[in-house]
């Protein structure tokens, strides 16, 4: 071997595409070997028994050779050294902070927290589940609300959601929704694009006359976009008295010291976390809150964590009030809301609970300190100010000095924001120091003696009236109280982390989720400060090396996707759905033919489909399947043509929710085209695409990219994602756009278009991830992943088939890159479902396959291409072995009462004590001789969800409970 080595050309030994086989699980062997059990001869062969030849490219992807993971590397550096750093005053909801590095190392950048999936198994993932609950009752006490959810996506679309919550509940009559003139522009700019495709009406005035208007709703702002603060109890009385619902977009750091917007009568708060330790990252990912009143939990928008029990009566924590979710609802969804940012919102309650409440004092009472001290400063210097109190934000009237300031500020490396010709805006944040704020006045010529003003400003009492600063109190859990040293955090965080089942530990087979490796060299980006700190709303020419990045990886999503347009905004699945679904309506009205509103989709499609075709408007018409999975051709025929004059777009998912390549994919494209509609195609199963085919190729007009699944963003304990989508040259004039800092400049043809998502750029910091990947690949590279995934996912299927009937296949008896696995027939024989089946592999040490769905009783199975064998052979094993358990209550050997499955998931608790079943503690527990040498270990028993939705309560829960 060594002397083999020694004589090997120099391009061998420079491992160049080595990244490649770190990234797939199977070697050359390995593959062989499994290729040979499938019967095929290698894994070309396969392909060609799988995907269609009518949809197949005929090229190799126009991409780059892979790049090491130290070049690749050094290549992004590169780049990121381009923007450059000043410090941030500009504010409008995005700000500085200081992420406590505890938190930083230990979630941010621990894949313990990173790679766990969505807690669907709650009894696998109670860690993340009480992160969420601090981080809902934070949002709670702060906002003096009763409810909160466990996060949306940013505050403009939290904003949105509030409007269309408002219409649900509202008990008036009017077609109209009040907005405050004062709320952030990006804010504005994305409700604007939200009410018009629900045919609302928008009226904008200020905060003090919205209840002289008839709305079903109002949004105000709180502290506003000029910093002022108001008491807007007499407003939100009067809309009241109206009919009207009313939402507060405010600050969670102001509203640790100002009167809170329950107490001012308000029925929804809403905002960013982002200031809790979370960076700015070029405009996210951040954790939007939502807080509200607990008579309006059934129309609240987003996931809730609540408070239930087990089988032993102990505490559990689980999504509650799962009804909701869209495969259920569908068209009749409270919004098409499916990603939300947990991992964002799990670092923001892990810094409300490492400060507590008096270290929240602190810091924002520093924050007000500074801002007083900034604008006394100001004032001494003989500028004026408005004097309205205020929390971090001031503006000042500098006239035709404004344009030197700003260049002086510049110079001295900070960013002001411009308001207009002779105004400048400031903000203050946790990242401003008392030097800044001398640097900042030196700016507008005011040499500041700091002590002095310092002085000046606590004789006064700083700019916050008695009457705006909360008398209640706030953290009062004692979570919030326990855990202020950086060793009593650290054991914080690995407790909970053992308790969730993430990628760090094994395989999550889940079927349309496509949970594969997050590599390391993918993530480290991440927290390099010039992706971390930059504002999204820096002038253009400091983020030199973020457009670059952006441009880059859309150059590679072109080559990937065929389409000649790429729009990064949307920041998750759904929205680019939506982002999809505007620009398909923007193109049809622009040819005067707003009138098309129907969008056709098929049965098997993912249930946020038809949510995001109401939110546009849309009316849904459902595509029959035929008996093989398959949409039924001739049932979308006769619907195509029946609403020939109203089509306005098909939605369809490739390969199929069915987990196959759906061979008539062409003609259905060319049904939906000779109606005039247009072709929407979800990209969750791009992953089995990539290099083969494209959405391009096989027809449509539009598709969104799971940067979260296809291109290795990781899932974060459900969030964040991004969703960005790729155009047909005649929809990309009707991308989204954004009213701050425009996406489409003078010679691009967006210009204009309206916003879908708070940044231009959506979660911009996770763009870099996708980008790495892309590069370290290489376009041969992406092709073999796309490649493995099918094998693996066939490799599954044969050796399981035999035990689970596997479902649907092609008409070569093949799978994509899924498969759904039937358990009806168990179900029917014994009583055991699916659900039995998931808890049961809790006891084997994995998360279970995606349950029913999109069929229900099934099991969805997704192995992805980063597994290895040795791995896949383990969920094999398991899946094989929890049959022949079924098998024993089939046969009377077990109750089919009493039984491993029925009992799953096991704890400790249960083979401590007392034993009484009819199988033994090591058939429960080590059910395979190699669970026991890596045993993950549930930290409660199976929880009751009807417990859960009956006796509804969604906070922390007293310390006494979790004895």
């Amino acid at each position: 071997m060594t002397s083999s080595l020694l004589s090997a050309p120099l391009v061998q030994l420079e491992q160049r595409d080595a990244f490649i086989h770190r990234h797939l699980g199977p070697n050359a062997g390995e593959i062989a070997r499994m290729c040979a059990a499938l019967g095929v001869p290698d894994i070309d062969a396969l392909i060609d028994q799988t995907v269609p030849a009518s949809i197949r490219l005929q090229g190799a992807l126009p991409l780059a050779a892979a790049q090491p993971e130290h070049e690749a590397l050094a290549a992004l550096e590169a780049i990121a050294a381009k923007n450059v750093m000043r410090k941030s005053m500009i504010g409008m909801g995005y700000f500085g902070t200081l992420t406590p590095a505890v938190i930083l190392r230990n979630v941010m950048e621990n894949p313990g927290w990173y790679t766990a999936y969505t807690p669907y198994q709650a009894e696998i993932a109670q860690g993340r589940l009480e992160a969420l609950l601090n981080y809902q009752q934070a949002v709670i006490d702060l906002t003096g609300l009763e409810l909160a959810n466990a996060s949306l996506l940013d505050e403009a679309t939290a904003a949105a959601e509030a409007m269309t919550m408002a219409r649900r509940v509202s008990k008036s009559r009017s077609n109209a929704f009040f907005v405050d003139q004062s709320c952030y522009p990006q804010t504005i700019d994305v409700v604007r694009t939200r009410a018009h495709y629900f045919g609302f009406e928008l009226v904008f005035g200020r905060a003090e006359d919205a209840a002289s208007r008839d709305v079903f709703g109002a949004l105000l702002q709180y502290p506003d976009l000029h910093g002022g603060i108001a008491d807007l109890t007499a407003t939100i009385a009067a809309l009241k008295a109206g009919g009207a619902v009313t939402a507060v977009a405010t600050d969670l750091l102001a509203l640790v010291l100002l009167k809170s917007p329950g107490a001012m009568g308000a029925d929804i708060a809403l905002g960013s976390a982002q200031r809790f330790g979370v960076p700015m990252g070029f405009g996210g990912p951040h954790a939007a809150f939502f807080a509200t009143r607990e008579a309006y939990v059934r129309s609240m928008p987003g996931r809730i964590i609540g408070v239930s029990r087990d089988t032993r009566g102990k505490t559990a924590l689980r999504m509650t009030l799962q009804t909701r979710e869209q495969h259920i609802r569908r068209e009749k969804a409270n919004s098409n809301i499916c990603t939300s940012q947990v991992l964002l919102a799990n670092m923001a309650g892990f810094y409300a609970v490492y400060h507590g409440p008096d270290g929240l004092r602190t810091i924002a009472a520093r924050v007000h300190r500074l801002a007083a001290m900034l604008a006394e400063g100001l004032r001494s210097g003989g500028f004026e100010l408005a004097e309205a109190p205020f929390f971090d934000t001031v503006e000042v009237e500098a006239g035709a000095r404004s344009a030197d300031i700003r260049a002086a500020a510049d110079a001295a490396g900070y960013n002001l924001r411009p308001v207009s010709a002779g105004r400048i805006g400031l903000s203050v944040d946790e990242a401003t120091t008392a030097a800044d704020v001398a640097a900042v006045l030196r700016c507008f010529g005011i040499e500041a003696d700091l002590a002095a003003l310092d002085a000046r400003v606590v004789a006064a009492g700083g700019a916050i009236p008695p009457a705006l600063l909360r008398t209640d109190a706030i953290l009062a859990h004692p979570v919030f109280n326990s855990h202020h040293t950086e060793h009593e955090m650290l054991r914080y965080l690995k407790k909970l982390q053992n308790r969730d089942l993430a990628l760090d530990h094994s395989m999550i087979s889940l079927g349309s989720c496509t949970m594969k490796l997050n590599a390391t060299s993918e993530m480290i980006p991440v927290t390099w400060p010039e992706f971390a700190d930059l504002h999204p709303f820096a002038p253009r020419e400091q983020a030199a090396g973020y457009l670059e990045m952006i441009e880059g990886l859309a150059a590679y999503l072109r080559a990937v996707t065929g389409f000649p347009a790429i729009c990064m905004q949307p920041n998750s699945g759904a929205q680019g759905e939506y982002t999809g679904l505007v620009a398909i309506s923007r193109y049809h009205a622009s040819r005067g033919e707003a009138h098309r509103n129907v969008c056709l989709i098929p049965k098997s499609a993912h249930g946020t489909n038809p949510a995001t075709a109401q939110m546009c408007g849309m009316q849904v018409v459902v595509v029959e399947c035929d008996d093989g999975g398959n949409v039924d051709v001739a049932d979308l025929r006769a619907k195509a043509a029946l609403h020939a004059d109203r089509l306005a777009a098909l939605m369809i998912t490739y390969p199929s929710t069915h987990g196959v390549f759906e061979e008539a994919v062409r003609e259905i494209c060319e049904v939906v085209h000779r109606y005039g509609g247009q072709v929407y195609m979800d990209g969750a199963n791009l992953n089995a695409q990539v290099g083969l085919t494209s959405p391009a190729a096989i027809g449509a007009d539009v598709s969104h990219m799971n940067l979260h699944k296809t291109f290795c963003i990781p899932h974060g304990g459900g969030g964040p994602g991004m969703g960005p989508i790729g155009l047909a040259a005649h929809l990309a004039p009707f991308m989204a756009d954004h009213v701050v800092v425009p996406t489409g400049g003078q010679d691009r043809p967006n210009k204009g278009q309206g916003a879908v998502s708070a940044a231009p750029f959506g979660s911009a910091s996770i763009l870099p991830i996708s980008w790495m990947y892309i590069t370290m690949m290489g376009g041969e590279g992406l092709r073999r992943a796309t490649e493995v995934a099918i094998l693996n996912a066939n490799y599954l299927a044969a050796r399981l088939g035999p035990h689970y009937p596997v479902l649907y296949t092609g008409s070569r008896g093949r799978v994509a890159h899924e498969c759904i696995l039937d358990v009806r027939p168990i179900k029917a024989a014994t009583g055991i479902s699916e659900v039995d089946i998931a808890k049961r592999l809790m006891d084997y040490g994995f998360h279970a396959p995606t349950m029913s769905f999109p069929v229900a009783g099934t099991i969805m199975v997704e192995p992805t291409e980063s597994e290895d064998p040795a791995e896949l052979e383990r969920f094999i094993a398991a899946m094989i072995a929890i049959r022949d358990e079924i098998r024993r209550i089939e046969a009377g050997t077990w109750p089919a009462e009493d039984n491993p499955l029925r009992n799953a998931p096991h704890t400790q608790a249960d083979i401590a004590g007392d034993w009484n079943r009819p199988y033994s503690r090591e058939q429960a527990v080590f059910p395979l001789p190699w669970v026991a040498e890596n045993k993950f270990w549930p930290s409660v028993n199976r929880i009751d969800d009807v417990y859960g939705d009956r006796n509804l309560f969604c906070a922390c829960v007293p310390m006494s409970d979790h004895a």
